[in-house]
């Protein structure tokens, strides 16, 4: 029996599926092969972000571990090992473990009686543009500190100047290093009125506060009254 000829939306169809094979054919030869690349660099980025993840947390580990067993030996005077694990976090920890470990070193420098070395450590940390701001702070606090006697009184009082603000967190010591200049020079006005500013600051510990209350009295300021006349916090 003769076989039916095909219709012509049969046929239609047909070639219409062979076009499509072709097309598929083409461009799998034109862009298939570049598809396989993208696919295995996706991959191998991801493979590899899991493995910094990875490796990331198990530095981390280790370095809190080394600064751990650095805190051991610095208690118990053991300066060879003590100065090895500082050095090691200074070269391969985060910027905490780092700057902890340079802080632990201008300690153990003025242990030693070696101000000078201590001293530009600590103005190292307060350079370091990618340290905390309170870690800069505290160790310009430091290097002042442990070179007051060799300063002039006007080079205190601009150290301390962009941390003498109310709203900084280390306001009363900066304030106190800068009132103790500030009488050096003959300001006493100046320095009691910053010295009663500082008593009444809450967020300065009370013992400061109570010690710059004592001398703003001696200054001739009326911190009561002082207190008294600040504008009220608003909600």
């Amino acid at each position: 029996m003769a076989s039916t000829p095909p219709t012509e939306e049969a046929f239609l169809r047909e070639v219409d599926e062979q076009l499509r094979q072709e097309q598929m054919i083409t461009m799998w030869k034109r862009y298939g092969r570049i598809a396989l690349v993208v696919v295995l660099v996706l991959l191998l980025a991801l493979a590899g972000y899991l493995f910094w993840r990875a490796e990331a947390e198990k530095k981390r580990e280790a370095n809190g571990e080394t600064m751990g067993a650095l805190i051991a030996d610095v208690q118990a005077n053991r300066t060879t090992d003590a100065a090895r694990k500082i050095d090691q976090l200074v070269a391969e920890g985060g910027t905490g473990y780092r700057v902890s470990a340079l802080f632990t070193r201008a300690a153990l420098a003025v242990d030693k009686g070696d101000i000078k070395a201590a001293a530009a450590i600590y103005a190292g940390i307060a350079r370091d543009e990618d340290a905390p701001q309170p870690y800069r702070d505290v160790a310009l606090i430091r290097q002042t500190l442990i070179e007051y006697d060799g300063l002039q009184p006007q080079q205190v009082i601009d150290r301390m100047r962009p941390l003498t603000q109310p709203d900084n967190a280390f306001f009363g010591t900066a304030g106190e290093l800068t009132a103790i200049a500030m009488l050096q020079t003959g300001r006493a006005a100046e320095a009691g009125r910053l010295l009663g500013e500082i008593a009444r600051d809450k967020e300065t510990p009370d013992t400061l506060r109570q010690r710059a209350a004592r001398l703003a009295t001696s200054l001739g300021v009326d911190v009561d009254a002082l207190a008294a006349s600040a504008p009220a916090a608003k909600d």
